[in-house]
């Protein structure tokens, strides 16, 4: 029986095992009640209770990260100029004939010439303004007669000297004319134009207009102008005059 256990030495350890017995299973039931009461804690209480973070997970947090996106830029409308329409002045028609001008305050002949253009002379010859001391005679408020621009004293053409003598102009009497020039440029006389034309009561009196008959080249030389010769009484813008020569 060396080396073995008598059979009192086992029957012993069997009864020594047969009293720990409840005291193993008891530990393992405790162990296990506590543990159930543990995980039920845990799982009605949730993250707010104590011992939740015991068997708690971290759970990875998932990071967004906005990519930002191209925007195309929307293009900026331009504002169109509305063009706006300019009315063109119209240009005032240059008059083509003498017109009638409301002398002005400082206004004289020279001024007035000068500021519409017209002749000087012709001015004062279509409004009579024949004496020598006062040339221009006119007062603010005055209305006289100022030629077209560019219009100058009209100048009657010689009859030539080959014209038979006695030959017979029907003649028009224009702005400027005396009996005596007519005579001058017709190479007759004042008495014989008289003479021809009955309806002319005063040598002095003539008007702008009027017909007359005149007979050339009754004189070689050309008569001086006499110094009563009157110019012809104006009325401007009549068609200029003609000239008819009569065999």
């Amino acid at each position: 029986m060396s080396g073995k256990d008598s059979p009192q030495n086992v029957i012993k350890k069997f009864q020594n095992r047969q009293k720990m017995m409840p005291y193993v299973l008891g530990g393992l039931a405790g162990a296990l009640v506590i543990g159930g009461i543990f995980i039920i804690i845990t799982v009605l209480g949730g993250n707010n209770k104590p011992f939740s973070g015991l068997f708690s997970t971290k759970t990875p947090t998932v990071t967004v990260t906005a990519t930002p996106t191209a925007t195309q830029p929307s293009p900026t409308p331009s504002m169109t100029p509305t063009e706006t329409l300019t009315p063109t002045p119209e240009a005032s028609p240059t008059p083509d004939k003498p017109f009638q001008y409301v002398v002005k305050e400082d206004d004289n002949c020279w001024l007035i010439a000068f500021n519409n253009n017209a002749d000087l002379l012709y001015l004062q010859q279509i409004n009579l303004f024949t004496d020598p001391l006062n040339t221009c005679p006119i007062s603010p408020g005055d209305i006289i007669w100022v030629p077209a621009p560019g219009q100058k004293i009209p100048t009657p053409t010689r009859v030539p000297d080959d014209v038979a003598r006695g030959t017979r102009y029907d003649y028009i009497i224009q702005s400027g004319d005396t009996l005596a020039s007519i005579a001058s440029y017709f190479n007759s006389t004042v008495e014989d134009i008289l003479n021809y034309n009955r309806n002319i009561a005063d040598e002095n009196s003539i008007d702008v207009g009027d017909r007359i008959v005149v007979r050339a080249n009754l004189i070689t030389p050309t008569p001086t102008l006499r110094a009563t010769s009157t110019l012809a009484n104006q009325t401007p813008g009549l068609p200029s005059p003609s000239v008819t020569a009569t065999p």
